[in-house]
């Protein structure tokens, strides 16, 4: 199901107030992703519900988003997030349709987002990297954006949000010359080590939010 341009560009007009009164949200490289026709894939950690959003209004281009496929059983959100650009994707079943939906978006040209540790996090700490993404970026050859989203301060709930964007990593700087196990597992080592410098970076710097 095609992305809706209008009710994407709604939504992001309604959440933005919203996400901003709630969470406080920083962005930190908005829209570092080249405007150039393209597609990337964005690989970020996931720490709350809230994320999709966040991350949505820290690029000036549409995201696309690799779902579990538990969040389109119900009808009518399941209308709601395809319009909006989300696909399922079965976990931990090697969902090869999830794949070819992924490589469909970024070779025409889209941004492809992917929660690299194949779920969220309960307790906000990052977990294992999964190699999914590596794998769609292998077959593409599109770029790979790491993103991290940071819960700072003390608060549970309601904390502000730092959300940062790395710049990207091409597909030579990964590794990903073949699609071997050794390769995946070395491309997703090398965008974790990336996402764990900006979340420790931004703890630093925004810890007394």
């Amino acid at each position: 199901m095609a992305q809706s341009k209008l009710l994407y560009s709604v939504g992001r007009v309604v959440c933005a107030p919203i996400m901003k009164l709630f969470y406080r949200y920083k962005v930190i490289n908005k829209g570092n992703i080249p405007n150039d026709g393209k597609g990337y894939i964005i690989a970020s950690n996931h720490i709350s519900f809230s994320d999709p959003v966040l991350l949505g209004l820290g690029q000036k281009r549409r995201l696309n988003f690799m779902a579990k496929d538990e969040l389109f059983k119900n009808k009518f959100f399941s209308f709601l997030i395809r319009h909006l650009g989300a696909f399922p994707v079965k976990r931990g079943a090697g969902d090869g349709k999830a794949i070819k939906n992924g490589e469909d978006i970024i070779n025409e040209g889209n941004l492809m987002t992917i929660f690299i540790e194949g779920g969220r996090s309960k307790t906000g700490e990052l977990m294992r990297p999964r190699s999914g993404f590596a794998v769609i970026a292998q077959q593409t050859g599109a770029p790979v954006v790491p993103a991290c989203i940071t819960k700072a301060g003390k608060g549970k709930c309601f904390s502000k949000r730092i959300i940062h964007f790395s710049d990207p990593i091409s597909v030579e700087e990964l590794g990903l010359d073949s699609i071997d196990r050794h390769a995946l597992k070395k491309a997703s080592a090398i965008v974790m080590d990336r996402i764990k410098e900006m979340r420790e970076n931004d703890l630093d710097e925004y810890s007394s939010c």
